[in-house]
């Protein structure tokens, strides 16, 4: 995957209802990413979850949260 910056809205709108991997994430506040460079993207977060425990600087979230159920 090409390493490219984009804001949380392009990455929602780029990759609707999936979750997202980032890494150079800067920070709206303690919650809300404002930009970030999207490392992967997966209809489920099991392999990000395990390369951001197993210390790597990676973040994942769902690009469409009112979706989860």
């Amino acid at each position: 995957m090409e390493e490219e910056r984009m804001t949380w809205d392009e990455i929602v709108k780029k990759y609707p209802d999936k979750w997202v991997g980032m890494s150079k994430i800067d920070w709206e506040d303690d919650s809300n990413v404002r930009s970030a460079v999207v490392i992967g993207v997966s209809d489920d977060d099991d392999d990000f979850l395990r390369r951001q425990f197993s210390g790597e600087d990676v973040f994942t979230s769902y690009t469409t949260p009112d979706n989860l159920y």
